[in-house]
């Protein structure tokens, strides 16, 4: 029976796959087409990602492929009508490859076994390479004549049966592979490593076995050994690092619990899967655990960590009543959730599609890296043929280990990785940070960004109104004016009556005597109620909120005050009793962050479709001095269009519907906050946390993570340049050749680490 068949039930689609938003591919108007992450086991270099690519394409129902390389895992687009998962996901392991959905639990236990038995591959070759090593050492110290002829023959005989062990068990996974290649007609790195390991082998096996021969000058077991070491320890660094490189996604993948609490209909709680959970469930969380789904809580209360979910870095109080998201963690206390969004339907599954995206993303440079590699080992294997040709004539054991030697040391694993590894990285730097990467290739336009255009509304400004001034009628106390205003406004879930209440609960402190009845809320115009009692300066009776018209105040007072501000009133059955002035509340890090943008270098700009006069106050508060208002989503892109006419590079920061056009237009774009789902679409970072300060450092980790992309592409390069000639030439030993493969790869792997590191500063 075929285990992947499970993979077939619709039920289980959804845990690794989502319906695809590219309704263009689908086959015809009833089958939907799906998106699958998937992890890949089996690839080593660019070459296996394009071949794995080709083999999956050609797939019937198989409608789009990506492989990375860098992260181990392959985004599947497919038509339900035409294929089933374990369909396509078959096709591969004929190629030597595996494909496990990415959130199954194989996937990790088959992760752990590979890296164990990589390790004692390694483990293995280390040692025999140490007492390889140890019987060689004698004919690099002697002159020729020290040692007699049996005791040299035996130490051969010694290092030829402690190399076996290396040939039988750790090379294996280069003589398995190269094998596939050679019967399915292609070529892939581990092909020209494994050419040159069985040459250098059976030319000193012959040497050992028979003296009379050209081959018998000399044995290279030592040499063979020693670059399998090092082969295999760069490829097990590689592994850690890369590791290290997708941690971010990783960790968010794990972090919903396998099992929770769930309430029985006697009342009692018994420990379910989450797969098992429905809407409606009442769960209990403990603390420690992840809170598996969406859902409000019903009793208890707790600190929530959603750093990675929503950025904030601290914890956030939970109270009866608040809502908590799937994937954040339960702090403190034991609390019991009502689960009102599952699986797909959550804010933390939208979080892991989006980065598992991401990860599976190529840059520009990753796509050019990666066409570079195919025929550059065909030139690899011609080179070593030159090599071999060009030596044989002077000297044949010579000509051997040269074409080994230009085998081994030509890798464009370096160049292949260069590229992805670093964005990588800087993607799970930012994504730790609160910043979600939708697009990797965005962080190569982010480094060129010289322009920034904000919208107003929800993006430099909450989505709420504060309270900026009270004026009130002689003998009425500005308290019992926000006592009778938020006694009304508590009917309502108006933004004015939301503002009042907030500035109500920070100011005022004494609220009783205070009794309201019959409140009812008029839409557009206010709320009505009825005093009962007498208060100081207010007779009872009718009392209304709202606008100048609604309380009776005539058409003559604007709703508008001199400064621009929204006013609403507050009057009784005498008339006048209070004013209220309102205004939009500023992002508390929205002026240190144009501040910092300014600083560094970068030209501000505002566009909102609100009132001009309205815009121009936010401007002035936070410094901004190029702002137009009254702005339709058409006046916002011909303004973006006309930079970008004038060579700017734009980045465009924005939130709302509205926004859509313009984000998918600007060079870079940015949706903070609650951003709208048509908004986030358009987007390449999110930051759903609305942390504007992270805008001014996005530029500087983008540059760095360029930086790092350079000297990793100059590297690779440089090391060819380099080391080819050397090879072909024969100055270069076998030995020192793996050393200079593994060290190729783990300089681009480790220098792209460093982007962890330098950026904790931001």
């Amino acid at each position: 029976m075929n285990l992947l068949n499970v993979f077939d039930d619709e039920q289980e689609w959804s845990r690794f796959s989502q319906q695809s938003t590219l309704q263009g591919q689908r086959l015809d108007n009833s089958s939907p087409v799906w998106e699958s992450q998937v992890l890949v086991s089996g690839m080593h270099c660019a070459a296996c990602s394009l071949m794995l690519e080709q083999a999956l394409l050609a797939t019937p129902g198989v409608l789009s492929a990506r492989v990375s390389a860098a992260s181990q895992r392959a985004s599947v687009v497919w038509s339900s009508a035409v294929t089933r998962p374990s369909k396509w996901l078959q096709v591969p392991r004929a190629h030597g490859y595996t494909l496990t959905p990415a959130v199954d639990t194989a996937a990790s236990d088959q992760t752990r076994k590979d890296a164990r038995l990589a390790l004692w591959r390694w483990l293995v070759a280390g040692f025999c390479m140490m007492q390889v090593m140890m019987y060689a050492f004698p004919a690099y110290i002697t002159q020729p004549g020290d040692i007699t002829p049996d005791i040299e023959k035996l130490l051969r005989w010694a290092s030829w049966v402690l190399t076996l062990p290396v040939m039988l068990f750790s090379c294996r996974p280069f003589f398995t592979n190269a094998l596939r290649d050679l019967r399915q007609r292609r070529v892939s790195m581990d092909l020209p490593v494994a050419l040159g390991i069985l040459i250098t082998f059976a030319i000193s096996s012959a040497a050992t076995f028979e003296t009379d021969g050209w081959w018998s000058a000399e044995v290279y077991f030592d040499s063979l050994t020693m670059f399998v070491f090092f082969l295999l320890t760069g490829r097990w660094l590689e592994q850690r690092m890369r590791a290290r490189t997708s941690g971010a996604l990783d960790s968010l993948m794990q972090r919903l619990p396998d099992s929770v609490q769930r309430q029985l209909p006697g009342g009692e709680f018994k420990q379910v899967t989450v797969r098992r959970l429905k809407v409606g469930d009442l769960v209990r969380v403990l603390p420690g655990q992840a809170f598996p789904a969406d859902g409000v809580i019903e009793d208890g209360s707790t600190f929530a960590d959603e750093a990675l979910l929503t950025g904030e870095s601290r914890p956030v109080a939970r109270l009866v009543g608040a809502r908590v998201m799937a994937g954040s963690f339960n702090l403190s206390a034991t609390v019991q959730v009502r689960l009102q969004q599952l699986g797909q339907d959550t804010r933390y599954a939208g979080i892991v599609a989006l980065m598992q995206r991401a990860a599976v993303d190529k840059p520009r440079l990753a796509q050019l890296a990666d066409q570079v590699a195919k025929p550059f080992l065909w030139f690899v294997v011609l080179s070593a043929l030159l090599a071999a040709a060009y030596w044989w004539h002077i000297d044949p054991a010579r000509a051997v280990m040269a074409a080994v030697a230009v085998l081994v040391v030509t890798c464009p694993c370096a160049l292949s990785l260069a590229t992805p590894t670093a964005m990588l990285t800087s993607a799970g730097v930012l994504a730790r940070q609160g910043v979600w990467v939708r697009r990797l290739q965005a962080l190569e336009a982010m480094a060129d960004i010289d322009t920034v255009v904000f919208d107003k509304t929800g993006t430099l400004t909450e989505a709420r109104m504060g309270l900026r001034n009270i004026t009130t009628r002689d003998g009425v106390s500005t308290v019992l004016a926000m006592t009778l205003a938020t006694g009304l406004a508590r009917h309502s879930l108006h933004p004015v009556s939301r503002a009042l209440l907030t500035a109500f609960d920070e100011s005022v402190s004494q609220t009783d005597g205070v009794r309201l009845i019959d409140v009812t809320e008029h839409p557009g115009q206010g709320l009505s109620g009825v005093l009962t009692d007498d208060m100081q300066g207010v007779s009872c009776g009718s009392i209304r909120l709202g606008s100048a018209l609604f309380c009776g105040l005539g058409r003559m007072i604007d709703g508008r005050s001199e400064s621009g501000n929204m006013q609403v009133f507050l009057a009784d059955a005498s008339g006048w009793l209070a004013g209220f002035e309102l205004n939009e509340v500023v992002r508390p890090d929205a002026a240190e962050a144009v501040k910092l943008l300014q600083a560094a270098g970068l030209d501000v700009h505002m566009l909102s479709g609100d009132r001009i006069a309205s815009a121009r106050r936010v401007a002035e508060r936070l410094g901004i001095a190029d702002v137009q208002g009254d702005c339709t989503p058409q006046s916002k892109l011909a303004h973006l269009q006309a930079l970008q006419c004038r060579g700017r590079k734009v980045l465009m920061v924005g939130d709302g519907l509205n926004d859509g056009p313009v984000l998918a237009r600007a060079d870079v774009s940015v949706a903070v906050g609650q951003a709208v789902p048509l908004a986030q679409a358009q987007s390449d970072f999110i930051i759903p946390g609305g942390q504007l300060l992270m805008l001014a450092h996005m530029p500087a980790q983008a540059r760095r993570t360029l930086t790092i992309v350079r000297q990793n592409l100059v590297w690779a390069a440089a090391y060819n340049a380099v080391c080819v000639p050397l090879a072909i030439s024969g100055s270069l030993p076998a030995w020192l050749a793996g050393l200079g493969m593994a060290l190729s790869s783990l300089f681009v792997i480790l220098n792209a680490a460093r982007l962890s590191r330098t950026s904790q500063a931001v």
